[in-house]
């Protein structure tokens, strides 16, 4: 098979070291999430713990449109990373991206970055209404939230899991992952605000986001506590529908 690849110049590791783990991805290594699409595991390389995430092959016509068309979730993940670092948003460090192809197109791809110890996610705040700080933490996550928007960041995959948060002080700084479905464009108001629906289904986390993101924008509480909440509702309703579906039909367990 073909490989095409990049490398992080500023990653201490090298081809080798990442082909090391690519042919024992397999056997080795520790997994930290397989829920049945993709696989990421870690792995210990010269006293460094590297997260390597593996995607699950394409059907057919994603394999072709991954090689002539659209660039693959792997690399977007690595691009994506640097673009978001260039603009100083955290995001564990992209070390590099490996994607196999075939005569009919991607087969294995492969994201890595290094791996990142943090104290929790978005999800925690959802699941535990008591955690400690949670008001101080959800609005300094919001003020997060409103960087990525002046910076033209349009975060698809803005969900409870996909923030990873680490406690400085009194003050948090805030990783995304799962990097690979964003756009960078000018926000208008609309899109600000429903970038923000797919993270609670809880209306006093709303209320809370939506009164420090006014805040920030020099709007009314009421204006953007009526529009988050609308968005929030219109998804969740949508979310929901979806999932009783797949668990009806396909038999699946969705992990929220």
């Amino acid at each position: 098979m073909k490989l095409k690849k990049r490398i992080n110049k500023k990653s201490e590791l090298v081809d080798k070291d990442f082909l090391q783990i690519i042919n024992s991805f397999k056997s080795k290594g520790a997994v930290i999430d397989d829920r049945g699409r993709n696989l990421i595991k870690t792995f210990s390389i010269d006293k460094q713990i590297i997260n390597v995430k593996s995607f699950k092959i394409p059907i057919a016509i994603n394999q072709f449109i991954y090689k002539y068309i659209r660039n693959s979730k792997a690399k977007r993940s690595f691009e994506y990373g640097l673009k978001l670092i260039s603009k100083n948003i955290l995001t564990p460090k992209p070390l590099a991206y490996y994607e196999y192809f075939s005569p009919l197109g991607l087969q294995q791809s492969y994201y890595f970055s290094e791996h990142l110890k943090y104290d929790l996610t978005y999800r925690e705040l959802v699941k535990n209404p008591n955690y400690p700080d949670h008001e101080n933490i959800l609005r300094q996550f919001t003020r997060f939230t409103w960087r990525l928007h002046e910076k033209g960041i349009y975060f698809k995959d803005h969900t409870p899991g996909n923030t990873l948060i680490v406690k400085k002080g009194d003050n948090y700084d805030f990783y995304l992952v799962d990097l690979n479905r964003m756009d960078f464009f000018k926000l208008d108001f609309d899109a600000r605000i429903k970038n923000f629906s797919r993270l609670t289904p809880k209306k006093e986390m709303v209320k809370v986001m939506s009164n420090e993101y006014a805040k920030l924008v020099g709007e009314s509480f009421e204006e953007i506590y009526e529009k988050m909440w609308f968005e929030t509702d219109k998804f969740q309703k949508k979310f929901f529908r979806k999932v009783h579906l797949k668990e009806k039909y396909l038999g699946k367990k969705t992990v929220y």
